[in-house]
């Protein structure tokens, strides 16, 4: 690989953005195409397809073995509240691969010994997001727990911002009906908040916390793949 192409490999990597390596089997020739470029790109459409599955492989065309080397950022699972459901969401995210942060400002509930092996954070959202949480990114989702409205409204209106790609909230249609109204008022969009998924997770009749956690996370599985994100 010439230095170049591994500078910007590199950097593509460090700015967690998605890239991929094309290899010419044949001749070695390599050359990077970064994510935005895809759409322009002559192999968009197995470009687009190798990274929406975020696996690498051999791919032909005009006669030629060309071997995609796939750069994804590593998700990311912002959970807002150190809830029983997080409790459980935790460790089944981690045997995924997923790095996990939970946030939470109540320190009754956002302790070690609850969340052993946890990234955990002690402060309000917005001061978490601001300091010690690395910024959001399209790489990243959030899940807001806490049915606390001053808990988990500046998180939500983050994730929208930073358009991470996927969002959702716990509560009814009543409580999410009342979430629209203030995200309306402090300014998003329809459309930005049709973003949240709310009631979050898959619809499968879950009804204990281990259960709304594994709706949550195979929720968050099928938004990353069907966007490439995971």
């Amino acid at each position: 690989m010439r230095i170049e192409t591994l500078r910007a490999l590199n950097a593509e990597r460090a700015a967690r953005r998605a890239a991929i390596l094309v290899t010419d089997v044949g001749d070695g020739e390599q050359r990077l195409v970064r994510e935005p470029d895809i759409a322009a790109d002559p192999l968009a459409e197995a470009l687009r397809a190798h990274l929406t599955s975020g696996r690498s492989g051999l791919v032909e065309a005009g006669g030629r073995q060309l071997f995609l080397t796939v750069q994804v950022p590593p998700v990311r699972l912002v959970v807002i509240g150190a809830v029983h459901i997080s409790q459980a969401l935790a460790p089944m995210a981690a045997a995924l691969d997923l790095a996990v942060t939970v946030i939470d400002p109540r320190t009754a509930f956002a302790t070690p010994e609850r969340f052993p092996d946890v990234d955990l954070v002690p402060l309000w959202p917005d001061a978490a997001l601001a300091g010690p949480v690395p910024p959001l990114d399209r790489y990243c989702a959030l899940a807001a727990l806490t049915h606390d409205p001053k808990i988990d409204d500046p998180a939500l209106a983050a994730a929208l911002r930073a358009g991470c790609f996927y969002v959702g909230a716990l509560g009814s249609r009543k409580t999410h009906a009342r979430r629209v109204e203030r995200l309306t008022a402090a300014g998003f969009s329809e459309a930005e908040i049709g973003r949240i998924r709310a009631p979050i997770g898959l619809d499968i009749g879950a009804a204990t916390p281990a259960e709304i956690a594994l709706s949550v996370l195979a929720e968050i599985v099928a938004a990353g793949r069907a966007g490439g994100s995971a």
